[in-house]
This record gives structure tokens, sequence and C-alpha cells, in this order.
């Protein structure tokens, strides 16, 4: 006799697509409400101290705001969260290259956010969007 109220069915899988694919492009999407209303030249600065063109810093919006639209909808799911995974390995190289192994005050990782998304939007790429995304992959 199993205590969990939901049966694991068909839909269970579909339902957790649905669950990841929402929260991980909502949260990344606050982000990018961030950046249309204070701009990009933050990451322009970041970028004319890399080896990057200035120019890539409008390439956020693509993983900011277009991306995690498409992830809530269900819309292009793979390339969506291929987009920001790329995102994510910009993040890392350009902010917190120094960081990628270091502990936060409170002894977790001090990137576990960049990591979160990174990782989370890894595992949409590889699931597709599921059952109730627009696509129905």
């Amino acid at each position: 006799m199993s205590f969990c109220p939901i049966s694991a069915n068909a839909n269970s899988a579909h339902i957790g697509k649905l669950i990841l694919r929402v929260l991980v492009g909502g949260l990344m999407l606050l982000h990018g409400i961030n950046k249309i209303t204070h701009g990009v030249t933050f990451i322009k600065g970041l970028l004319s101290t890399s080896v990057f063109p200035e120019f890539f810093a409008y390439g956020v919006y693509v993983g900011e705001v277009l991306a995690p639209v498409l992830l809530i909808i269900g819309f292009k799911t793979r390339l969506a969260a291929l987009a920001l995974a790329i995102n994510m390995v910009f993040v890392i190289l350009l902010s917190h290259a120094s960081n990628i192994f270091s502990l936060s005050q409170h002894g977790g990782l001090a990137l576990e956010n960049v990591y979160f998304y990174l990782f989370a939007s890894a595992a949409i790429f590889f699931l597709g969007g599921g059952k109730y995304s627009v696509d129905r992959n």
C-alpha cells in the first residue's frame, strides 16, 4: 500500500516536467525583467575586459527573457533550455570564474543559484517539454 496521494502514472512525469519548466523559466524571467528595466551596461563592462565583444551583452535578453518565456509555455523547449544553459556558462566565465568551487559563508556553494539554473536547464534539454507544453513532446 502506497502512502503517496498521487500514484505514479504516465502523467506524473509530464507534471514534473511542467513544474520544472515553469519554475526555472519563471525564476529566470525575473532576472530578465531586471535587465529590461535597468539595461545591460554592467554586462557590457564585464565583456569589455574579456575576449568577447560588447554586443554579446544583448544575448542576455535571449537567455533571460526569450528562453524563459519559451520554457514556461513549452515551445521549442530543448532549444530554450540550451540557450539558458549557455547563458549560465557565460555568467560563470564573466562574473564568477574565480568562485567555481568556492563555498559561501553558510557552507553551500557560492554559485549554487547559477549551478541550479545550469543543471536544471540541462535536465530540461534532455527531458523535453512533456505532454503539457505547446510542443507536446
